[in-house]
């Protein structure tokens, strides 16, 4: 009976507190705070500052299905020549809006700082929903301005369309009976036209292990080097030459120093003007490898030098029901064909149903042609530390990810305190 009456107390006591709250009921005014009258768009975008575009653009509603949507935005990127991104924004129209469609571009500059960018990308977007906005009884709360001091120029660039990149990343960790000194230094030099695609990056990393036990001293490096060169001719709007030829060393790996030189020619079934929303591209590449190794490989070599070729399969789309990303690969030795790899790899975003969606991603790697593996057995500290490549005849990964919301379609309001979630992080990025 004690038990009923503390339950009594706690149901009455919801219902004092629950109109309070406004949960499950119209309050005065939620006309007005929908936005009724604005334009309903859903913004598929992965690197977005939502927080920051809700309050930016305040004059339309956000909703969480693409169902409801009057505006569908699809906002995908690639690399640009500069050293910064390019972002293409299509907007496709739905319901009245039906057949109202566009694409805008932004090009942001690799010395441009993130706030800049996410300031051009909102941009950007405002500009594109004004079509749409100006169809609405909210145009009337809009006002356009400019720079009146735009002048037009022309614009030089002394570079020639040359991009250098410098990096260097020293990390230092230490306790009582460990130390760790790592460095990792990269200098990538790049040259992008309409027509060439030039690409050299130079790499060079040192991972330095100290253990301290009783007195002693125990010391392990892993050190790689590579350099990395690509050039690529357009043939047209489907096909592609190019070259890649790559150099290195690693510890790891038994290369005292390797390099494999692979002219090679692609083409792309749709044009490579729709490559931010669709790719389907096959490309075959043959060569030439040599390898000088650090110690006696398994095949009891010092060093050889093998013809070797690669046909690689890479299918990719972005569409308003999500995105597949799928890549095949298969390669192997002319010398012996029983020494090859078969690779594939994929990642795939649905929405299933209003508010389900579905995320899969993995590999899995059949592999025969370690032919650089040492002769001998591997230490155990070599095995744990992975300091030494060690036999395998295949390699899987993967992850799965269902995420279900459900509630209001809109979702305009934006609360920055704790950060996200409530996890107290901070600043959100």
């Amino acid at each position: 009976m004690g038990k009923r009456i503390v339950f009594i107390k706690m149901f009455l006591l919801f219902l004092i507190i629950l109109p309070e709250t406004g949960f499950g009921q119209t309050t005065p005014g939620a006309a007005d705070t929908t936005r009724r009258g604005a334009v309903k768009i859903f913004l598929d975008c992965r690197g977005c500052d939502m927080n920051y575009i809700r309050q930016e653009i305040t004059y339309i509603n956000y909703v969480r299905d693409v169902r409801e949507a009057q505006v569908y935005i699809l906002e995908t990127n690639q690399d640009a020549g500069s050293g910064g991104n390019q972002y293409t924004f299509t907007f496709q129209g739905q319901g009245a809006f039906n057949g109202m469609n566009d694409t805008l571009v932004f090009t942001s500059s690799p010395d441009q700082t993130s706030t800049i960018i996410r300031e051009k990308r909102t941009n950007m977007l405002k500009m594109g929903l004004m079509r749409y906005v100006a169809r609405t009884p909210l145009f009337n709360e809009i006002e356009i301005n400019h720079n009146a001091g735009l002048e037009q120029e022309e614009v030089i660039d002394r570079w020639n369309n040359w991009v250098f990149e410098l990096q260097t990343s020293p990390r230092f960790t230490a306790e009582e009976s460990y130390s760790r000194l790592s460095f990792f230094n990269s200098i990538n030099i790049t040259k992008i036209t309409p027509d060439i695609k030039l690409e050299i990056q130079v790499d060079q990393s040192t991972n330095r292990q100290r253990f301290f036990e009783d007195g002693e001293k125990t010391e392990y490096i892993r050190s790689e080097k590579a350099i990395e060169n690509l050039f690529v001719k357009s043939l047209g709007n489907h096909w592609s030459a190019g070259l890649k030829w790559d150099l290195g060393a690693s510890t790891s790996e038994n290369y005292y120093f390797s390099t494999e030189f692979m002219p090679a020619i692609e083409y792309n079934i749709y044009p490579y003007s729709e490559a931010t929303h669709q790719q389907f591209r096959l490309l075959y590449s043959a060569g030439y490898q040599f390898s000088n190794y650090i110690d006696t490989s398994i095949l009891n070599k010092t060093k050889e030098g093998l013809f070797k070729h690669e046909i690689r399969v890479a299918y990719q789309v972005q569409e308003k029901w999500g995105s597949i990303n799928v890549s095949l690969s298969g390669s192997n030795y002319f010398h012996d064909f029983s020494k090859n790899k078969l690779e594939l790899n994929g990642f795939m975003r649905l929405r299933i149903i209003k508010g389900l969606s579905l995320s899969i991603n993995g590999g899995v790697a059949y592999i025969n042609d370690q032919l650089n593996l040492r002769k001998g057995d591997l230490t155990e500290a070599e095995r744990l530390l992975r300091l030494k490549e060690q036999a395998t005849s295949f390699s899987i990964q993967g992850g799965v990810s269902i995420t279900y919301t459900f509630g209001s379609i809109y979702n305009n309001v934006v609360n920055p305190r704790f950060g996200n979630g409530g996890g107290g992080g901070g600043f959100d990025r």
